[in-house]
């Protein structure tokens, strides 16, 4: 009864819309972290890689080019990962 009140005063963008995010809350917010994390990672990587390949302190920036790798994997699968549960959802649910 009352879905059906909410779903007459809402326009049908707005009701999809909240659907959605009762379905996946604060999905935009967790992609935001998981590109800012990914962009942080990409960086350092950038810098320690290149600090690697001049020879520089290579004993410290190895340990940390292959931990900013692994942050910026671990960001792309959890990327992947939310928009494959997006898209795998049911149009009814």
């Amino acid at each position: 009864m009352v879905d059906q009140n909410l779903k007459n005063r809402l326009n049908p963008e707005q009701y999809a819309s909240l659907k959605a995010e009762i379905a996946a809350p604060y999905r935009g917010l967790r992609q935001f972290f998981y590109i800012a994390f990914g962009a942080s990672g990409s960086l350092g990587a950038f810098v320690f890689f290149f600090q690697v390949l001049a020879g520089r302190d290579v004993e410290s920036a190895l340990p940390s080019l292959a931990l900013q790798l692994g942050i910026v994997a671990l960001m792309v699968f959890l990327w992947r990962w939310e928009q494959r549960r997006q898209s795998g959802k049911s149009p009814n649910s």
